[in-house]
């Protein structure tokens, strides 16, 4: 979790004023340029424990990268030990599929990334032992956000995350100086990164569900859906500044939600049809 990387790196002391988010309160620029900085390294190092305590002790990026290699590695032997050795060829085009997955404009899951003609029927089995494994997390697109969720669920039609941002990172293999200073190779994926840097904030907090939705004609898509505390909450994700938001606004112009909310790396700003909150505030959003 994020919380944990501010006070590995000595940044805990920030954290009542990420959480002033609660109160709707803007973060000063310099304080915003310092939090943004931090969430772009969280987004190399990413929550394993033993890549957070190396990076808080020397910062090494190259040392870092080799622990997520190591840890990556670890993940794949572990399909040759534990999974039925006929899905083992499928676990691994799964898994190396992922990140092309997530970096589309349309990060739906396409068993046709897989190898031409690739089925469901091919591949399901395998998809449910890395969720099982706690390796993969799926969320499945609903028809319509309405209690509960679970009721709404298209199961053929979901997305997959990995478990961790910075693993995501280690096998795009993209350098800290590439995260930090934001150049082309970071821009090819840096969607990728913020979607499932903001699945996993997510999925560590109180929310119960985690789905996303599109329309009939897949024109518009809303990343995330969340349940919590008996509300339904539409959430845009967005990985820079531009904060044009079609799609997210025919959502809420159509199911008029109680509250949506909008993660980029603007401030908080709130509109009447929804509030915008810093990325780095995810966590403590809900």
């Amino acid at each position: 979790r994020q919380v944990v990387f501010l006070a590995a790196v000595g940044e805990s002391r920030y954290r009542k004023l990420i959480e002033s988010v609660d109160n709707f309160i803007p973060i000063s620029e310099a304080f915003h340029s310092h939090f943004i900085d931090l969430l772009r390294r969280y987004y190399f190092v990413g929550g394993m424990p033993e890549a957070v305590k190396h990076f808080a002790e020397d910062g090494d990026g190259w040392a870092i990268r080799e622990i997520q290699k190591e840890i990556i590695k670890s993940y794949v032997l572990d399909f040759a030990k534990h999974a039925p050795s006929t899905d083992i060829p499928k676990l691994t085009q799964i898994w190396d599929s992922i990140p092309r997955q997530l970096a589309k404009e349309n990060k739906k899951f396409i068993y046709g990334s897989l190898r031409p003609g690739a089925r469901a029927k091919d591949f399901e089995l395998a998809i449910q032992w890395l969720a099982d494994a706690g390796l993969v997390h799926k969320t499945c697109q609903v028809s319509k956000p309405e209690m509960p969720l679970t009721a709404f669920e298209e199961f053929s039609v979901f997305k997959l995350y990995l478990v961790d941002v910075g693993l995501l990172a280690a096998i795009c293999d993209l350098p800290l100086e590439t995260m930090i200073q934001g150049n082309e190779l970071f821009l090819q994926y840096k969607g990728a990164l913020t979607e499932q840097f903001v699945f996993q904030q997510l999925f560590s907090s109180d929310a119960e569900k985690i789905a996303y939705w599109t329309n009939e004609r897949s024109t518009n898509e809303v990343d995330f859906i969340v349940q919590t505390e008996g509300r339904i909450i539409p959430i845009e994700v967005k990985a820079e500044v531009n904060l044009r938001s079609r799609s997210f606004r025919f959502f809420c112009e159509k199911y008029q939600p109680q509250t949506a909310l909008r993660f980029s790396l603007k401030d908080y700003k709130e509109e009447s049809w929804m509030i915008n909150l810093p990325l780095y505030t995810v966590e403590y959003a809900l």
